[in-house]
């Protein structure tokens, strides 16, 4: 007879059997589905469940416009492109192309070094 059907304790020497998990076994663990909404199960955005607010796909100002040569004597043009500080924005924030932020990065060195702009403000 076996030990369950006796119902004596196994002995102190006998070990048990121990089940396996998935991740021990080496297969991936199944994963139950993730709940809607943002982080903490809360809804995402406001009330209606919707972000605060919808982000346009940035397009090239100057592709749209379709002006090719970007004028280092247009300090108004490129003071759009330069922060407060003096720095260069980055083409992630202004959404210009790759081959227009090249030539207006060009043009803002062009006019800072002929003191169009300036290189920093004054603390």
């Amino acid at each position: 007879m076996s030990e369950e059907t006796t119902g004596k304790a196994p002995e102190a020497g006998a070990a048990e059997p121990k089940a396996t998990t998935g991740a021990e076994s080496g297969a991936a663990p199944a994963r139950a589905p993730r709940p809607a909404g943002g982080p903490g199960g809360r809804p995402a955005g406001g009330p209606g469940g919707r972000g605060k607010f919808f982000r346009r796909k940035k397009v090239c100002k100057f592709c749209t416009e379709k002006i090719d040569a970007i004028p280092y004597r247009d300090v108004r043009l490129l003071q759009g492109f330069v922060a407060e500080r003096g720095k260069i924005v980055p083409r992630r924030l202004t959404g210009v192309c790759t081959t227009h932020q090249r030539r207006l990065t060009r043009a803002i060195k062009q006019a800072r070094n002929i003191a169009l702009l300036p290189f920093a403000t004054r603390q």
